[in-house]
């Protein structure tokens, strides 16, 4: 389920607390503090994607390791279409070029 970013809002216009809560993406954003009934705003964050600049724990579970733990396949471009590096599935797959597009 993903983490949603929520920032209390105060009387003064300051900025309140900021806190994280796992939520089902079917459920309503919360209007209030679960723990002391404050008004709150979600604050939208940006996805977060592995790639060159994603920090090191985000590396590590896109690793190629951590993707075949969680059952996925993992292909990359080569060649000849692309190749499977880990995972279940084909070894390799048909590029757009191969397929007569």
């Amino acid at each position: 389920m993903p983490v949603y970013v929520y920032q209390v809002i105060t009387e003064d216009g300051s900025e309140g607390e900021v806190f994280e809560v796992v939520q089902s993406m079917k459920e309503d954003a919360l209007k209030k503090h679960p723990e002391t009934g404050e008004p709150v705003q979600r604050i939208i964050q940006p996805p977060m994607i592995g790639g060159q600049h994603s920090t090191a724990r985000d590396k590590r579970l896109t690793s190629d390791s951590s993707l075949e733990k969680m059952g996925f396949t993992k292909y990359v471009k080569g060649g000849n279409g692309y190749e499977k590096v880990v995972g279940s599935g084909p070894s390799s797959l048909p590029g757009r070029d191969q397929l007569g597009e």
